[in-house]
């Protein structure tokens, strides 16, 4: 067998190993989903959101501070 072969091989079995790790994690996060009914997920998100609202009013005012410097400055 040649090693470009047996490469190939390789690559064959890895990538098979990848799909079957990617649908065992998908069908144990539709199991968690499913289980859960969805609230932990749904906190989650509202969790998520309220940061991403947070940061952005935080680099909305640094912005805001760093224009009114620059317009004291000149």
């Amino acid at each position: 067998m040649s090693i470009d072969h047996q490469a190939r091989e390789r690559l064959a079995q890895q990538r098979q190993h990848a799909e079957h790790l990617q649908d065992t994690m998908l069908e144990r996060a539709e199991a968690e989903l499913a289980a859960d009914g969805g609230s932990q997920i749904a906190e989650q998100a509202r969790e998520a959101l309220t940061e991403q609202r947070l940061h952005e009013q935080q680099l909305q005012e640094n912005m805001l501070e760093r224009a009114e410097e620059e317009v004291g400055s000149t």
